[in-house]
C-alpha cells in the first residue's frame, strides 16, 4: 500500500511539470506543434516519437540541432529520459 502511496504522489507532483513543459513548447511551436520554431526548426507533429526523442537527447548533450541550439539546450536541461518519453506520448507521436 505504502508504494501505491508513494506511486501516486511521485505522479501527482510530474504531472504539473510535464503539463508546464509542453506550455512552455507550444510559445514557439505552436498550440498543437504544427508550426516551425521561430521559422526554423521542424514541425513536432510531423516527427517521429523515436526522431524527437533523439532530438531531445541530442539537444541535451549538445549533438543535435542547428541555429536554436543554444535555446534547445536550456528547454530541455531538466527534463530526464522518462520526462521526454511522456512529452512525446502526449504528443502522440508514432
Amino acid at each position: 500500500m505504502n508504494k501505491i502511496i508513494k506511486i501516486v504522489a511521485v505522479t501527482a507532483l510530474m504531472t504539473p511539470a510535464l503539463f508546464a513543459n509542453t506550455a512552455a513548447c507550444k510559445g514557439c511551436h505552436g498550440a498543437d506543434f504544427e508550426k516551425k520554431a521561430l521559422g526554423k526548426s521542424k514541425v513536432v507533429k510531423d516527427m517521429s516519437k523515436a526522431d524527437f526523442i533523439a532530438a531531445m537527447k541530442g539537444y541535451k548533450d549538445g549533438s543535435y540541432g542547428g541555429a536554436m541550439k543554444g535555446m534547445m539546450k536550456g528547454q530541455v536541461a531538466k527534463l530526464d529520459e522518462a520526462a521526454i518519453t511522456a512529452i512525446a506520448d502526449e504528443l502522440k507521436l508514432k
